[in-house]
């Protein structure tokens, strides 16, 4: 559990440590803050891209992406780096919100359910404990996904909000729950300790095709419309850094990995760290740009939920823009 623990120690943001005199600062609300979902960011902070590109981020963690989203709509973060899916939401509520640049190209989650029980499939999960983040996050949305891909209801299974930090393992070892969807490095930890066994995993395009029909959008960095248009500057800059740090990922080796991401992001394991990366590495996006038949899938996915807004006539294309990123493409093109 020591090793574990290295989940909730956040590690010390750029613009704490040397905030550059006169950038514009802009706020990131983001949950699993250590996890490999948001390692992009990670490699822009500890790149030094984000300075490079004049701007100085602090970053607001939360338990879940639902919470960090809720940050953002209260006013005390500018930007919020999660589910693409969100949005949908949002345009329903007549929020304008919009994702600018993409990080990743899966949902980067996984199903796992305790190996303490004999349940061999998902079906075996009717009345079990699941664990996700926060309702309404992507954790809660793709766990759904597989109970009904596995001819289950989600009112055929107890949810139970475990966050995304040490906790999950307590809840996963004391009983409180019988299965956990989270991202890795987590999910990939608890498997290689025989604490889960993984029935369903959203980190490969090809399981993601699988479960959700075709290819969508991952994490991706969001804002209000108005913000985009205000900010335009910080709104590239941030951009700049990320799809920067998406072109050094394609190259990176597992060397440069270790040397950049910090020891406590590991869970106290550098190779278990290396083979969780492994199994996620073609899920991050190539140039940051957002496919548009990418976003009709995710869509089409998020309406067989049950209380989903399958009634609604979103206007998809305003759910996302790539002007920023196509200038970032432009800009580290090999």
């Amino acid at each position: 559990m020591a090793a574990m623990a290295a989940v909730v120690k956040p590690s010390v943001p750029l613009a704490a440590v040397d905030p550059l005199r006169g950038a514009p600062r802009v706020t990131i609300a983001l949950a699993a803050r250590q996890s490999l979902y948001h390692l992009p960011l990670t490699l822009a902070e500890h790149l030094g891209y984000f300075r490079q590109a004049g701007i100085s981020v602090e970053w607001l963690a939360h338990e879940s992406g639902a919470k960090a989203l809720g940050s953002v709509l209260q006013g005390q973060a500018d930007v919020v780096a999660g589910a693409f899916e969100h949005l949908f939401g949002l345009q329903h509520k007549g929020l304008n919100y919009q994702a600018f640049v993409q990080m990743g190209r899966t949902p980067q989650v996984s199903l796992g359910v305790a190996s303490r029980l004999d349940l061999r499939s998902v079906m075996g999960l009717k009345g079990a404990r699941l664990g996700i983040t926060s309702l309404d996050s992507s954790t809660h949305w793709m766990a759904c996904q597989w109970l009904l891909q596995n001819g289950l209801l989600p009112e055929d299974v107890v949810f139970v909000e475990v966050g995304s930090s040490a906790a999950v393992v307590d809840a996963l070892r004391n009983g409180t729950i019988d299965a956990l969807c989270n991202p890795d490095p987590v999910m990939h930890w608890l498997e290689q300790k025989n604490e889960i066994r993984v029935m369903g995993e959203a980190r490969t395009l090809m399981s993601t095709r699988k479960l959700m029909g075709g290819q969508v959008p991952g994490a991706c960095l969001l804002a209000r419309t108005d913000f985009l248009q205000r900010q335009s500057d910080v709104a590239q800059a941030l951009t700049d850094a990320v799809v920067h740090a998406l072109k050094w990922l394609q190259t990176a080796g597992l060397t440069d990995i270790l040397k950049t991401v910090p020891a406590q992001h590991w869970l106290g394991d550098r190779a278990t760290y290396l083979g969780a990366f492994a199994k996620l590495r073609e899920s991050y996006a190539l140039d940051g740009l957002i496919a548009g038949d990418a976003v009709l899938n995710a869509w089409r996915a998020h309406t067989r939920l049950p209380n989903s807004l399958s009634s609604a006539r979103l206007p998809l294309e305003r759910t996302y823009t790539n002007t920023f990123a196509a200038k970032s493409k432009s800009r580290f093109a090999a």
